[in-house]
C-alpha cells in the first residue's frame, strides 16, 4: 500500500511523485514515436497520449507500490 509524504506537517500524495515520472515516460514516447514517423499510424493522437500515460501510470504503482 502505498502511504502520504510528510513534508512540514503537510500531507502529500503519493501521486505528487509517481504522476510526473509518468508524464515524463509519456513524453519520451511521444518524441521516439514523431521522431521515428509512427504518428502518423496513429488515429486519434490525443487519446493515444492519454491511453500511454494512464498505463505508464498503473506500471509505475504497480513497481512502487508495496
Amino acid at each position: 500500500m502505498l502511504h502520504e509524504l510528510g513534508f512540514g506537517g503537510i500531507l502529500f500524495s503519493p501521486l505528487v511523485v509517481l504522476m510526473p515520472m509518468a508524464f515524463i515516460l509519456t513524453a519520451v514516447t511521444r518524441l521516439a514515436t514523431h521522431y521515428l514517423g509512427l504518428r502518423r499510424y496513429i488515429w486519434k493522437e490525443a487519446w493515444f497520449d492519454v491511453a500511454v500515460f494512464v498505463c505508464y501510470l498503473a506500471v509505475i504503482i504497480y513497481l512502487f507500490g508495496d
